[in-house]
């Protein structure tokens, strides 16, 4: 399986969909309250924000997901980088409704896309990176048990035009499992 083929990822406390425009409504009410979030990829405006996931994914440079719990979506997740050659992905461009921060929902939701590259798709790398400043971002990435490769000084400019740092981490295969079992044990403790 290619890390560009549109996929359906459940278990029992999440699914990810493949990201429609149908889901504009729900993660239009979702990205209420993350308005203070300046150093994360919260949308100005959803429907835009699809419009452009859906055409980078049209030209094999991402696969957008919609994060739905409950039957309503509630944030994006996206398979980006893509390298099919080597293969290896970075998974980015999350954001949640505040109303499932802190619950099994990220945690459900990076089992079942991390699970899918490696298992799925066998990639040599899952890469994630968060802006310097988002501590909370950065605190969850290494919940997960992913390692620090280190920090991209003025790697882009944000919307507001300033430079950002990038902190980029990396699981790989064989910390897989590790990964894997953390996850599954957070979920299993609720």
């Amino acid at each position: 399986m290619l890390l560009t083929d549109p996929v359906v990822l459940e278990n029992p406390f999440v699914r990810l969909e493949p990201l429609s425009p149908a889901h504009a409504d729900d993660l239009t009410d979702a990205r209420e309250g993350l308005e203070y979030a300046w150093y994360t990829s919260v949308p100005a405006s959803v429907p835009d924000e699809i419009e452009r996931r859906l055409a980078e994914r049209d030209a094999g440079r991402m696969n957008p997901f919609a994060v739905v719990s409950d039957g309503r979506a509630v944030g994006m997740t996206t398979y980006c980088g893509i390298d099919l050659d080597s293969p290896r992905v970075e998974v980015g461009y999350t954001w949640l409704s505040p109303r499932v921060q802190r619950t099994a929902v990220n945690t459900a939701a990076k089992l079942l896309i991390l699970g899918h590259a490696f298992e799925a798709c066998e990639v040599i790398a899952v890469q994630l990176t968060t802006h310097w400043h988002n501590r909370q971002s950065r605190a969850a990435i290494e919940r997960l048990g992913a390692r620090q490769d280190g920090v991209l000084r003025n790697h882009r400019r944000s919307p507001d035009g300033s430079l950002r740092d990038s902190v980029v981490y990396s699981i790989l295969p064989h910390e897989w499992p590790a990964v894997r079992n953390g996850l599954q044990a957070r979920l299993a403790r609720g």
